[in-house]
């Protein structure tokens, strides 16, 4: 199972979606989430509708393949037709393992239609996700409760899909539970398909015993 960091390695909330928290996550090997918008014609890295001054995706890009293109990278896609500006990135930069989710439906076709790998959603209100067998990997949520259980991932893995599991501590809740879960999971920590995105990698990482 592989980590990684959830708008980057952040010690402060001051930090999320920072220069600073993406150079720390890519230096301790995390993989990294991050959010992706437009503004003015170019990409920006920002969960809420972007300033002046909000840094570009192409910067965090050529960060991340300056330190190591082989770290995964989750990119929330929160805009929609951004198919043009960003696959030229990617394939500039060539990110070794990324891939997009939570577009709109319309735009999710479109995605579709790119060779950029599309993570479609399975949670405790979308039981049935979504182009799923189109689709390279399920971004596991848990909006209101831990739900799902050992099983599930295993029959996405089974199906050939990936999976990037949403830690609670995204939701606000406790990670605890879902953690301890999956370290008792031998099938799932030994599985290169499996991820957690979670805010605390670091915690993550000497919990289950990650040292690399």
């Amino acid at each position: 199972m592989r980590i990684l960091s959830h708008r980057g390695f952040w010690l402060s909330p001051a930090e999320k979606n920072a220069p600073e928290a993406f150079a720390r996550s890519f230096a301790a090997g995390f993989g990294t989430e991050t959010d992706i918008r437009d503004l003015d014609g170019k990409l920006v890295i920002a969960h809420d509708p972007p300033r002046q001054g909000a840094l570009g995706a192409e910067a965090f890009l050529a960060g991340h393949a300056a330190q190591d293109p082989a770290l995964p990278l989750a990119l929330n896609v929160k805009a929609d037709g951004l198919q043009g500006l960003l696959v030229p990135l990617l394939e500039r930069f060539a990110p070794r393992e990324a891939f997009v989710f939570d577009m709109s439906v319309p735009d999710m076709l479109r995605w579709l239609s790119t060779d950029v790998p599309v993570f479609t959603r399975l949670s405790d209100v979308e039981p049935e996700p979504l182009l799923a067998d189109r689709c390279a990997g399920i971004w596991l949520d848990a909006f209101h409760s831990d739900w799902w259980e050992a099983g599930t991932v295993a029959r996405q893995i089974d199906a050939g899909r990936r999976v990037c599991i949403v830690s609670p501590d995204l939701h606000r809740r406790d990670h605890r539970p879902v953690w301890e879960r999956l370290a008792a999971s031998s099938d799932l920590m030994e599985s290169d398909a499996v991820m957690l995105c979670t805010d605390f990698p670091q915690q993550a990482r000497e919990f289950f015993g990650r040292g690399d």
